[in-house]
């Protein structure tokens, strides 16, 4: 049934609404409430949707937009969640090919990405993520100017420091999902080491996201206590070696996820609605997520994205947390923004 310009359905533009609802009294009906949050999400494949289906039960937004270059997919994607309505909140679901459908997005979350070919070198894939970013940011920064952009295509830290250069945006509003996840993956692994719940567990993953990422295990805490001290206090005896057993199955989960089932999509999927939630309700909690690293922890020699625990609201970045780093994990933290800064060399940007 096609719903006239005015908003009214049927012949003689009679508003139904006027039918099923009776004014209270002599009053007129209210007018309509201002939809004010947006979250458009770039990229419907199994993250992207993921993320989408997460926003959606999480009542997040007034309206989420979706965008993809397969017509025929992404009006499928929507009718999909369209006809969910009667299980969700109230959620207005709009999707195009073209990004005018983004005009005032609060928060633009992209997700579309190239996929490696067989044989193709990491170099290659990301030139050619670089190529497709080139399409997709200037006109998001076009249509909402004052959006805040989340990056969740991989390699992440690199496409998000690309992604601040194309939209022109200050570095607050430009975030990279970075090891958001990656840190919810170590607290897990920790709590189910030590078989306590993970809530109690404060823990970080820091740096690239990937292969160089940093655990910080001198800043980690179980119910507010150091969790060397925990450790030690409890007789649990632990070498070096296990530690770093654990964070390398934080950096292997994901390998082990794809492996499995050929890609990944829940765990991110929350794991962004996660920041989005703290971002557009200004919760200004800290996450650690990909943001401008340059001065922060002797990182120097240009400007890079990796993560830091962070603080996040409605602006974007508030601040970048003063964690206490060991030499070592500081030196680490500088060897993982030197990898980065050494691939965005090679791209010539």
């Amino acid at each position: 049934m096609h719903k006239s310009p005015s908003g009214s359905l049927g012949p003689g533009g009679l508003d139904l609404s006027q039918v099923f609802f009776k004014p209270l009294h002599d009053t007129a009906p209210p007018s309509p409430t201002k939809r004010n949050t947006k979250i458009s999400v770039i990229g419907t494949g199994n993250v992207g949707m993921a993320i989408a289906q997460t926003i959606l039960t999480q009542d997040l937004v007034d309206e989420l937009a979706l965008v993809d270059a397969k017509a025929d997919k992404l009006r499928g994607e929507m009718l999909d969640l369209q006809h969910a309505a009667a299980f969700l909140p109230r959620t207005k679901i709009i999707a195009s090919t073209e990004y005018s459908i983004t005009a005032g997005s609060d928060l633009c979350i992209v997700t579309a990405g190239a996929r490696q070919i067989p044989g193709e070198s990491r170099l290659n894939l990301l030139q050619r993520n670089v190529n497709l970013f080139e399409l997709i940011i200037p006109p998001l920064a076009k249509y909402s100017p004052e959006t805040i952009l989340m990056i969740v295509s991989n390699p992440v830290d690199i496409l998000t420091y690309i992604a601040w250069k194309l939209s022109g945006f200050p570095p607050n509003r430009v975030i990279g999902s970075g090891t958001n996840l990656d840190s919810s993956r170590f607290r897990f692994l920790i709590a189910d080491h030590l078989d306590v719940n993970a809530q109690d567990v404060q823990a970080y993953i820091v740096g690239e996201h990937g292969d160089s990422s940093v655990a910080l295990w001198s800043s980690i805490s179980v119910g507010g206590v150091p969790i060397l001290n925990f450790l030690d206090k409890q007789q649990i005896a632990y070498e070096k070696e296990t530690l770093e057993n654990i964070h390398q199955a934080v950096v292997d989960s994901a390998y082990e996820v794809i492996s499995l089932k050929g890609y990944t999509s829940w765990a991110i999927g929350y794991s962004a609605a996660n920041l989005a939630r703290s971002i557009l309700r200004d919760q200004r909690k800290i996450h650690p997520v990909s943001v401008l690293a340059k001065g922060f922890y002797g990182i120097d020699g240009g400007d890079v994205f990796l993560s830091l625990p962070s603080q996040l609201g409605r602006g974007g970045v508030l601040g970048v947390t003063n964690v206490h780093l060991t030499e070592e994990e500081a030196q680490r933290l500088r060897d993982s923004a030197k990898t980065l800064l050494e691939l965005q060399s090679q791209l010539g940007i």
